[in-house]
């Protein structure tokens, strides 16, 4: 509240200001008086009363949370879940302290997944030098030697990693609605190879140098009357957004660069790249992939690059709310007839699980995930998902094409 006081008396000084500017020379006088009155309020000061430092535990415990045996994260000594809103009116305080929650939340699943799922931590590229910019995937030990099956996991974009469909179910729900630990621990009861894909660990922040924020600003090859005048415009801009900064930001981060990690730079990218590496080398006769929102638009580039071996060592594909598009993407007919036999996309529906959904694409079913929640659509079609790849395998064997959905209500997509 002492933030918003402030500012509110700062703006009446300023609506002051414009008045007295409309007057005499007395009236000039006090505007000069209230001029430096203004010059001598230190913002950075004034706010950082009222923001505490952007500095958090870098453990479950030290944030006073732990998961619970059902898998809740839960508050060590109220026992009650998360709460954002830590300090009220503090909004990016408390965004920061939830960001800093959940790059513990992923170190803590990256250890589920060697310790719980007994999987290894593959470093790429997989001839990376000791200097060069890294990521990472996991797999099972039998990834590559396991003779019947392989499940290769894929999730969407933004800050989840390895092992995660959704960093907020993880936070707020639990861990088998959040992770893909249920996926892989079934798939390896049921005699399944395993490979966990890593696809928005693309990069690594670096610290810029002075040096280097001089040179991002002043290089240029245009010439020197209009750059002046290119340079003169982002000066007053910059001295604006200095100024809102002091209000939004008194704890300036610090300026960082991107190193991108060589052939793994996007998601699809990676998938391309673990493809060729891993995926196409093993040994399954039968490879299936589950594909989560991006993870689907990663696997349909992943066909366009590489259509002949995809057909020949894939089975089948579930995809959960996966937003690719045949169209922007470019797909060929073979790739779409391809999708429609062997794939099946989940979507979240108000329509009871597996119940056929209309599309306008055409390119593979769609059936309801039985959850409207986007997040959840991993999760609620578990079940189902493990069912249409045991049917792939028995259509496959018996050369009959598997169905993904209720006879009575599957799409005729020839007819689109």
């Amino acid at each position: 509240m002492y933030i918003y006081l402030s500012i509110l008396n700062l703006l009446t000084v300023g609506i002051m200001m414009a008045q007295l500017q409309q007057g005499g020379p007395d009236e000039k006088e006090k505007t000069t008086a209230l001029k430096d009155l203004l010059s001598r309020i230190d913002l950075d000061e004034l706010m950082k009363k009222d923001e505490p430092p952007l500095e958090f535990p870098d453990t479950l415990e030290g944030f006073e949370y732990v998961f619970n045996e059902k898998g809740q994260l839960r508050h060590i000594k109220t026992g009650e879940p998360f709460v954002f809103n830590y300090r009220e009116d503090l909004h990016r305080w408390n965004q920061k302290r939830y960001e800093a929650l959940g790059e513990i939340i992923t170190k803590y699943v990256y250890e589920l997944l060697q310790k719980e799922c007994h999987l290894k931590k593959v470093t790429l590229p997989v001839d990376a030098t000791e200097s060069e910019p890294k990521s990472f995937i996991f797999m099972s030990e039998d990834a590559l030697t396991n003779p019947d099956k392989l499940l290769v996991l894929i999730h969407g974009n933004g800050v989840v990693r390895a092992g995660q469909w959704a960093r907020r179910l993880i936070i707020n729900e639990d861990l088998d609605s959040g992770t893909q630990i249920p996926y892989i621990k079934r798939a390896v009861e049921e005699g399944y190879g395993v490979i966990v894909l890593n696809p928005n660990e693309n990069y690594i922040e670096v610290e810029k140098t002075k040096a280097q924020v001089q040179l991002s600003s002043d290089s240029s090859d245009e010439p020197a009357e209009k750059r002046e005048r290119k340079d003169k415009i982002q000066k007053e801009t910059k001295k604006r957004r200095d100024f809102y900064e002091k209000y939004r930001n008194p704890q300036k981060e610090k300026e960082t660069m991107q190193m991108y990690i060589r052939d793994n730079g996007s998601p699809e990218e990676h998938a391309i790249y673990v493809w060729d590496h891993f995926i196409s080398q093993s040994a399954a006769e039968n490879v299936f992939f589950v594909a989560h929102s991006y993870g689907g638009l990663a696997f349909v580039e992943l066909m366009i690059q590489r259509e002949a071996e995809v057909k020949n060592k894939v089975t089948a594909v579930a995809l959960t709310d996966s937003v690719h598009n045949v169209w922007h993407q470019e797909v060929g007919k073979t790739i779409r007839e391809w999708m429609r036999e062997n794939c099946c996309n989940w979507v979240s529906s108000s329509e009871p699980l597996d119940t056929s959904v209309e599309s306008m694409l055409p390119d593979c079913p769609r059936v309801s995930a039985g959850t409207e929640r986007h997040e959840l659509t991993s999760w609620k079609s578990f079940p189902s998902i493990f069912k249409f790849f045991s049917e792939a395998v028995e259509a496959k064997n018996s050369s009959v094409k598997p169905t993904p959905t209720r006879r009575s209500n599957r799409i005729k997509y020839e007819e689109l």
